[in-house]
């Protein structure tokens, strides 16, 4: 038994916020139908390199345990057929333009006339109203929604985080939304839509950021690596390569003065207390370099994580599967996939439920590979409802 177990979720979205979310919830037991255009399908099928076996990986990345069915809204047909879907669902989650599905007879007050209990998501850029008409890609977002600014050197034009960041908090917002809303529905309370914008989960996530803005008028700037409110909180030049240091409280940086054989360090007045080593941040800093080129960064980590000193090198993307790897943390997830010579290796659902774990059943499908299938069954399903005069 998997926590959505018949749960069936209508997936209209495309690119990484909505697949994403839709991905969570498919992982832990919902049928999820992806709908996509003909011919074409979601664009990120497109968008490589790299690929595995021809499909792009950031199309694999967020669409397993789907099936993938190509509708035509155009069509009468095909129009009849995704108005039957959204019917039968118990969650539809789409991510057009304001406007897009309404024309197509889909959008929510019309789907609540089919289906008055459905959870209806709509994912948007800048919201449905005066923002309506703006694309939401996610380097747009990090731009106008102030994470570029706090983001890179100081002093700089503002600089991007190397992932589409936006769109990951935005999908996990999704989620969150659509669970809370399937357990009202679930108490007894009704259907109800479910609205999420890129450009509020990233004033949400922006977090300290924001807190600080709204409760005291402070305007953050870049910083580098460097924390605007937490000293030592950084990177720093051990003798070969980086190390990152991040001392939240007293008692860490005591324990790392210590450990860098530098005690006294910890009782000058300039590094005090958390205060007084922000205000001295370059101080501080230019004597931890000092101290840390003595060593190489992975000798660092042993002696500094031995000593509670929370820190830890700059790995690349192969070296941090591997420290999840050794610590047992199951990051890697193998999907088995027919078509390919050998499973699909994907990260893991992030989740770990002690009842009732996530489940790879299927890798993400080619498009339309489900079509016939799903056409059948929702044509029958339609001519049900019309035999018992329900449509």
């Amino acid at each position: 038994m998997k926590p959505l177990d018949g749960v069936l979720i209508a997936d209209f979205s495309r690119v990484l916020a909505g697949p994403y979310a839709t991905m969570l919830l498919a992982d832990l037991g919902a049928q999820v139908v992806k709908v996509e255009r003909p011919g074409i399908g979601d664009d990120t099928r497109a968008w490589g390199p790299p690929f595995a076996d021809s499909t792009a990986t950031y199309f694999l990345g967020v669409n397993r345990n789907k099936q993938s069915v190509a509708l035509d809204f155009t069509t009468a047909e095909d129009a009849a057929l995704a108005r039957e879907l959204v019917r039968r669902a118990d969650v539809v989650v789409e991510n057009f333009l304001p406007g897009t599905m309404d024309r197509h007879g889909l959008g929510y007050e019309q789907v609540r006339e089919l289906n008055p209990g459905v959870v209806y998501c709509s994912i948007t850029g800048f919201g449905a109203d005066e923002g309506a008409g703006l694309p939401g890609y996610d380097l747009i977002v990090q731009a106008v929604g102030g994470l570029m600014s706090v983001t890179g050197e100081t002093g700089g034009s503002g600089t991007k985080v190397g992932v589409a960041l936006v769109d990951v908090v935005t999908g996990l917002h999704a989620a969150f939304g659509i669970m809370a809303a399937l357990r009202h529905r679930e108490q007894g309370g009704p259907g109800q839509r479910v609205e999420v914008s890129l450009l509020t989960s990233l004033l949400s996530g922006l977090s300290n950021h924001s807190s600080g803005y709204l409760a005291a008028g402070v305007v953050p700037r870049a910083l580098g690596n460097a924390h605007p409110s937490i000293a030592p909180y950084e990177v720093y030049q051990a003798a070969d390569r980086p190390i990152v240091i991040a001392a939240g409280n007293d008692r860490q940086f005591e324990r790392l003065c210590a450990a860098l054989g530098a005690a006294e360090l910890a009782a000058d007045p300039r590094f005090g207390g958390n205060r007084e080593r922000v205000a001295h941040r370059d101080e501080l800093a230019a004597e931890l370099n000092r101290l840390l080129s003595a060593r190489d960064a992975d000798a660092w980590f042993t002696a500094l994580s031995a000593a509670a000193v929370p820190c830890g090198p700059i790995n690349d993307l192969a070296e941090a599967f591997a420290l999840a790897e050794r610590l047992g943390l199951g990051a890697v997830a193998e999907v088995e996939d027919p078509r390919r010579d050998g499973p699909l290796r994907q990260v893991a659902h992030p989740i770990a439920f002690s009842e009732t774990p996530a489940t790879y059943r299927s890798a993400p499908p080619r498009l339309d590979e489900d079509g016939a299938e799903i056409r059948r069954l929702l044509a029958h399903y339609a001519r049900t409802a019309q035999s018992h005069g329900t449509e």
